[in-house]
């Protein structure tokens, strides 16, 4: 579900949330957008929200507004998350190992290596569907202006050609530990992939991650 945009440094950036109906009829909300009547109308209609997911310690927008209207909600944070945002409270912290009340459904890991990003990304396994927040992004060069489109390309987060963004790249100082985070998500079975910033893939994914973490390199 498509969100307001987002500024960074002034630059805008498309926002998406991805919601999962468990098998239990929950609801599973990753990086939630800020709520408004028209977003609650169509969650509502999907079913009871049971958990809000923060996957790292940047995408804290809509955790406080989703709590408030839900408050049996549980809020489950990236390792890092409270360090920068002490006042929303965690219930649980995310780890490499997924929960009971997800195991089976969705699987996790923590990718390792940057001294700034602690994210978490997740693979769906009903639908073989990846789920990335920050790592990958691919915006829609239609849905730019002239400079956030030649910004976008230079950072290497433009369209088709989206990957990791060049800044975020610099923060990999254990490259080792980064591919051994990366050679666990590549194990997991998936063909799609949902992104928080720009356009997803659907169908044939694999190729696409593996391209838009190459360079990280060889072992």
């Amino acid at each position: 579900m498509a969100g307001d945009d987002a500024r960074m440094y002034g630059i805008p950036f498309a926002t998406r949330m991805t919601i999962i109906r468990l098998k239990s009829g929950g609801l599973w909300i990753h990086s939630p957008v800020l709520p408004n009547a028209e977003r609650l109308a169509a969650v509502n209609e999907l079913g009871p929200v049971k958990h809000l997911i923060a996957p790292n310690k940047i995408h804290s927008l809509g955790i406080d507004p989703w709590k408030a209207r839900y408050p049996e909600a549980k809020v489950w944070v990236s390792p890092q998350f409270n360090q920068r945002h002490p006042r929303i409270k965690a219930d649980a912290i995310l780890d490499n190992d997924p929960p009971p009340v997800w195991r089976g459904e969705i699987d996790q890991c923590i990718f390792d290596g940057s001294l700034f990003l602690d994210e978490v990304l997740f693979v769906h396994q009903p639908s073989r569907t990846l789920i990335v927040t920050d790592l990958i992004q691919k915006h829609d060069p239609a849905a730019q202006s002239w400079f956030s489109r030649h910004l976008k390309k230079f950072a290497g987060v433009l369209g088709k050609d989206g990957g990791t963004a060049l800044d975020l790249r610099a923060t990999f100082r254990d490259r080792s530990a980064a591919r051994r985070s990366l050679e666990r998500i590549l194990h997991w079975d998936f063909d799609n992939l949902i992104i928080s910033h720009g356009l997803c893939v659907h169908g044939g994914a694999r190729p696409v991650v593996e391209k838009a973490f190459s360079w990280l390199g060889g072992s």
